[in-house]
């Protein structure tokens, strides 16, 4: 499995259409979420993703501070496989991506709640009550660094 990291300004034609391919197909079709999934903060975004020979296995976007929040941010995180560390390896890589690009010292995300553990197991602290996004049960969630 190779990880991939790449600016928006640096994705290939062909890497950006598999990027879009897969989130609208997870986030818009699976999820039965009809919503803008392509908007302008992939435009500033690290594209963080690992693929093996056959297609993108796991996928998150790396946003600057004031992009999305006061704090860097990572969103549109998946895994093709759940349950096997896909997951957790993608958001440890997006984390380095915030560290290293941004400086960042805290982390912002917009996690479904399904996921918090996920990010829990990372250091990721709750910062919110629950809340619908898109009809979708969601929290804010931080880490420091």
């Amino acid at each position: 499995m190779e990880l991939m990291i790449r600016h928006f300004s640096e994705l290939s034609t062909a890497e950006l259409y598999e990027i879009y391919k897969l989130r609208v197909a997870v986030f818009v079709v699976e999820q039965n979420c009809p919503y803008q999934e392509v908007d302008h903060a992939d435009q500033v975004a690290y594209h963080v993703w690992l693929q093996d020979e056959e297609k993108i296995q796991a996928y998150a976007r790396v946003l600057p501070p004031e992009e999305m929040f006061p704090e860097a941010a990572i969103g549109r995180v998946i895994a093709m496989k759940r349950r096997c560390g896909l997951g957790s390896e993608i958001v440890k890589a997006a984390i380095q991506v915030a560290k290293t690009r941004f400086s960042a010292e805290t982390i912002t995300i917009e996690a479904q709640t399904y996921a918090r553990s996920l990010y829990e197991k990372l250091g990721f602290e709750q910062i919110s009550e629950e809340f619908l996004e898109d009809g979708i049960p969601h929290i804010k969630m931080q880490l420091k660094l």
